[in-house]
């Protein structure tokens, strides 16, 4: 506590230049991921696929990938020169200082004395701010469905759809933060200088009720689940599950297939009951074995305690956020520098902090990945030990495939913002041979695409 105290103070300097620090900050980052994104397009302009993948991928596949990498590629490079001018133009104009404000004169004039105190002004600070930043990202939102994700075979979704899934968004955010955040200032505002410690106990309590309503009330506001009906597929999960004594309570089919050619298969659930859920598309595009290969990968993270190792380590990442908040919360100086010179409310001094912190959130990326292509690895190496080595490799070759996935990297690009080793390193870790070319045939004969995500791969 006297250490956090004293480097409060040592922070807290009149006149000390806040602002021209994080915009320098911001464009450092802005300039180094640029580059790492200009080393990965020359990568994504050679006319040949990586040797591993030459008897598994034909040329019309891999240029089709290569396009489309290189479409996000340049997507990525608009949509992040938008991003900055609107950093810059928060920053440059005060908007922070002049939105609270506002929104403090809406306060004022439309609520009853009793809501005028700063956990209700922060509220309609936070909704306004959250609206506002969605319009203005609206059109790449759209862009990035309706075009570039339809160019390429994957949107699935109707603008319709989509505009109810925003629509519901900002609903359930509004239904969640209200309390979430109002929970978060009153912690911080009642318990004094050790906040950071009661912040942390909240947190984990957060973590572990979203675990429990997400399935229940989230979820099937956005999709449907169905019980995976009877047959070689079930039978085989429930046989591995039975085999790795993993606690599976249920099989789920979610119809993801009503928004993208997308493919997801992951675990949600307490320690002591699990559910799977596979995507529909997964199965559509995949035979048993694979799809059980798959599973196998993704059941030897929990094996392995890649997913408490992981838990724990983003306990302790959001101790140290919340303590080194300590350190900021009360700097005047930082305040200042944005344009609060009466007002000092507390998510403010959180916004302003998040940003001061970002050279070290990239070191935190960088070093989350190093140790997240490790676990995959593991997890690939567990499934091999299982007797799936060539069911997961066809399985992830075909998926490649039908995902027009990028088939080589930048080794510096994908250091920093690959979580997941790429597929030629893949199958150099599992032995692949090549010695089966079946896999993927199906795809590359026009079947529409689909991708395994996120750490399920």
């Amino acid at each position: 506590m006297d250490v956090l105290r004293r480097l409060g103070q040592a922070l807290d300097h009149p006149g000390f230049p806040w602002k021209r620090l994080i915009i320098t900050f911001q464009i450092a980052q802005y300039v180094f991921e640029g580059f790492l994104s200009f080393r990965q397009y020359k990568i994504l302009q050679q006319t040949r696929p990586p040797k591993t993948l030459e008897g598994e991928v034909n040329q019309e596949t891999f240029d089709k990938s290569q396009a489309y990498g290189r479409a996000k590629a340049q997507f990525g490079a608009i949509s992040g020169v938008y991003s900055q001018i609107q950093n810059f133009g928060t920053i440059y104009y005060d908007l922070l200082p002049r939105l609270w404000d506002l929104t403090g004169v809406w306060l004022v004039r439309y609520l009853p004395k009793g809501f005028t105190g700063e956990i209700t002004h922060t509220l309609i600070f936070f909704f306004a701010y959250n609206l506002i930043t969605t319009i203005i990202n609206l059109p790449v939102a759209y862009y990035s469905t309706f075009v570039l994700e339809e160019k390429f075979g994957f949107n699935k979704s109707t603008v319709k759809l989509w505009v109810t899934d925003l629509l519901k968004g900002q609903a359930l955010g509004i239904a969640l933060g209200t309390p979430l955040l109002s929970a978060f200032l009153a912690i911080v505002q009642k318990t004094g200088n050790s906040f950071f410690y009661y912040l942390f106990l909240f947190g984990i309590s957060v973590q572990l009720f979203g675990i429990t309503i997400y399935p229940i009330a989230i979820l099937p506001l956005f999709n449907k689940l169905s019980p995976l009906k009877e047959g070689d597929l079930k039978t085989g999960v429930e046989a591995l599950a039975k085999r790795l004594d993993f606690p599976l309570k249920q099989l789920f089919v979610i119809d993801g297939s009503k928004r993208s050619a997308h493919s997801n298969a992951y675990f949600y659930g307490l320690p002591w009951k699990k559910h799977i859920v596979i995507y529909d598309t997964l199965i559509e595009k995949s035979e048993t074995e694979e799809v059980v290969a798959v599973l196998s990968h993704e059941l030897g993270h929990w094996s392995l305690s890649h997913t408490t190792k992981l838990f724990g380590i983003a306990q302790f990442h959001m101790f140290y956020i919340f303590a080194l908040f300590s350190v900021f919360i009360n700097n005047r100086s930082l305040y200042q520098s944005f344009g609060f010179h009466k007002e000092f409310p507390i998510i403010i001094g959180f916004i302003l902090f998040s940003e001061a912190l970002a050279p070290m959130d990239m070191v935190i990326k960088l070093l989350m990945n190093v140790l997240s292509r490790k676990f995959e690895f593991e997890a690939d190496e567990f499934a091999v030990k299982l007797g799936f080595s060539t069911e997961l490799a066809k399985s992830l070759i075909k998926l490649q495939i039908q995902n027009l996935s990028t088939m080589d990297a930048d080794w510096m690009y994908a250091s920093y913002h690959f979580s997941h080793p790429i597929l030629p390193e893949r199958l150099g870790a599992l032995g692949w041979s090549g010695k089966d070319k079946t896999a993927g045939h199906k795809a590359m004969n026009g079947e529409k695409p689909s991708v395994v995500t996120g750490r399920e791969l």
